[in-house]
């Protein structure tokens, strides 16, 4: 795609007022969001997504239209299952309810800036070093074992590397100022929770931006579709966490899910490259394909997850009533006392 210095700059400033609309909304009533407003920005920033991806596909024709979607709703996906970890985070260092959307704006922001340099990275070392798709290739591939041997085992969260120095560096009290990053204390200058909750959210952003960028350069290798639908899977983040919190446990199988189209984006990379290289029997997966296994997974994971939940959630109820029943006829059973009087 060719696509002008204007073009870019002017898609730049236009995630940049939409977070600094953002910023402003945030600062100026800073609280839980309601169910209602979270779903009303959630189907305003998907909406927004289309929109683009019509237009892309309108002006630059079905396969970059095609290579736009499948991307951005595989970063969508994954950023999903990177709201797993920010509830950990969150409960972790138990941010006070009304500073969570902050916490979370600033985390968006942080990963939007570490997966641009991450895109112009990736876009120049595969331009130049063509064996990179074998290397990306083999990543996804084992990113995907890694969530599949994980099972059914709790998660956690982990303090990584740069959380830890922050933490053994900088003086840091315990008790949140409210939304302020430091605070005087004794006349000593002290980091809050609040700025070690943001140095979490964006090393772990750091760390998911190593399995989304290979992800969506197996899709297409377009700098400008591989920001763009990274920056709209990113813009409704926030309000995602709100909207489902709750149903985030019901999502058992997304993981799986998404190591399956890890694992096989990381095939089509390498069978690509193989291609490329002039391997005869590698073929060269369509886009159409590869936007069809994302979504067929997606939806598959989606419905066994809530009929397993479903299901879970039955079989613990009725144990709950056999358990009450159980109860009653123990009680009944226990003879009285001699000499009790009966009228």
């Amino acid at each position: 795609m060719a696509i002008p210095t204007w073009a870019w700059f002017a898609t730049i400033g236009a995630f940049l007022a939409v977070i600094a609309f953002d910023f402003y909304l945030v600062a100026r009533n800073p609280r839980d969001p309601s169910l209602r407003e979270s779903t009303i920005w959630v189907v305003v920033y998907v909406s927004l997504a289309i929109v683009f991806g019509l237009g892309v596909l309108a002006f630059a024709g079905p396969q970059y239209g095609g290579e736009f979607f499948a991307g951005w709703i595989t970063e969508y996906s994954l950023s999903v299952d990177n709201l797993f970890v920010f509830v950990l985070i969150m409960s972790r260092f138990a941010v006070p309810r009304e500073y969570r959307q902050k916490v979370l704006l600033i985390g968006i922001v942080l990963a939007l800036i570490l997966r641009g340099a991450f895109i112009a990275i990736g876009a120049e070392a595969i331009s130049r070093f063509d064996w990179m798709f074998y290397l990306f290739g083999a990543f996804l591939i084992y990113t995907a074992w890694k969530l599949i041997s994980a099972g059914d085992e709790e998660e956690e969260f982990k303090e990584n590397r740069a959380l830890k120095f922050v933490k053994r560096v900088l003086p840091s009290t315990d008790q949140y100022n409210g939304a302020a990053l430091t605070v005087r204390i004794d006349g000593k200058r002290l980091v809050t929770p609040m700025l070690i909750v943001m140095v979490a959210i964006g090393s772990t952003d750091l760390l998911f931006a190593l399995d989304s960028i290979p992800a969506i350069f197996g899709l297409t290798q377009e700098p400008y579709l591989v920001f763009t639908a990274n920056a709209f899977a990113l813009m409704g983040l926030r309000q995602l966490f709100f909207l489902i919190g709750g149903l985030l446990d019901r999502l058992v199988y997304l993981s799986k899910g998404l190591a399956f189209i890890l694992a096989f984006i990381g095939v089509k990379l390498i069978l690509e490259a193989a291609h490329h290289h002039g391997v005869a029997w590698a073929p060269e997966i369509p886009i159409l394909v590869s936007l069809g296994v994302i979504l067929g997974t997606l939806a598959v994971t989606t419905v066994a997850s809530l009929i397993k939940s479903r299901n879970d959630e039955r079989a613990a109820a009725a144990q709950s009533e056999k358990s009450g029943n159980d109860e009653a006829t123990s009680a009944e059973d226990v003879p009285e006392p001699s000499g009790s009087q009966h009228s």
